[in-house]
């Protein structure tokens, strides 16, 4: 078989291998979240809301990152053994499928489980409240709407102008736990 061939397979089923990691990954990502959430007042879901947002953006930066980088000095890192650098190629050569994992994957996961969230901490601003629902709603949304795509956007901006930081500290990150060994 040729790596034409070769190649032509693996992208091939790349979208039922992506299928099989969002759903499992939603599954315990959900999952996660609705034992944390249950009878927990409204602090527990603010906290797990943030922590949500804050992943989807974090992901949404390395994903931009892995995509914008150049790989020639993470070439000589390897070449000189440095820790992270194989790392950082295996990602960059990889971009598509990382980026696809980060930004569609893990980001759009973040933003539904920040969705059904954003629903317990309505009904709890609801019982303290007796403002229309329909106000708490927009204004719960909203907010939620601006932190995620304003810290999209900060951070593109950095993964962009500081790409090879950050595929370092990826890198750096895998190397220290293993991954892609």
């Amino acid at each position: 078989m040729s790596g034409h061939d070769k190649s032509k397979k693996t992208r091939d089923h790349w979208p039922f291998r992506v299928f099989l990691i969002a759903v499992s990954l939603s599954a315990v990502m959900s999952f996660c979240s609705s034992a944390a959430l249950e009878d927990s007042g409204i602090w527990i879901p603010i906290l797990v809301l943030m922590i949500f947002i804050l992943l989807g953006i974090v992901f949404d930066m390395i994903g931009v990152a892995v995509t914008a980088a150049d790989p020639k000095p993470f070439h000589s890192m390897a070449a000189h053994g440095e820790k992270g650098g194989r790392e950082a190629i295996r990602l960059l050569n990889m971009s598509n499928k990382v980026s696809s994992l980060c930004n569609d994957v893990v980001g759009d996961i973040c933003g539904i489980v920040s969705g059904s969230t954003a629903a317990v901490i309505v009904t709890e601003l609801q019982r303290g409240f007796s403002t229309t629902s329909l106000l708490i709603s927009i204004g719960v949304t909203a907010l939620i709407s601006g932190l995620t795509i304003g810290g999209k956007a900060l951070c593109k901006r950095i993964a962009i102008d500081d790409c090879t930081k950050v595929v370092y500290r990826v890198a750096r990150i895998m190397n220290a736990l293993h991954l892609f060994r």
